[in-house]
């Protein structure tokens, strides 16, 4: 099975292709045309819909964002957590 790289688009692309779609071009024209997924398309197409931008970041809901950055935080307590720790351990000894 021979592996093929992923292709890159810019958002100029992108956007190309979503006012292709905007103006009538049939979708199955698009993919065919330009050999792209359907899945890909439809991604372009909520993206641009929603937030204007084609960037991941900009089209996350409140939860992920709000997830991420309670990772974060979390991430954060638990270092400064294990150098209290180890400041405990270190004051015990003396």
């Amino acid at each position: 099975m021979q592996m093929t790289a992923r292709r890159v688009f810019t958002d100029e692309f992108k956007r190309q292709m979503v006012q292709l779609y905007g103006s009538g071009k049939p979708r199955k024209d698009i993919l065919r045309e330009y050999s792209l997924t359907p899945s890909a398309l439809d991604r372009w197409i909520k993206q641009q819909q929603t937030s204007g931008s084609f960037k991941e970041k900009d089209n996350r809901t409140p939860e992920e964002r709000e997830l991420i950055q309670l990772r974060k935080e979390n991430k954060q307590l638990l270092m400064e957590n294990d150098i209290l720790k180890q400041a405990a351990l270190i004051r015990g000894r003396k």
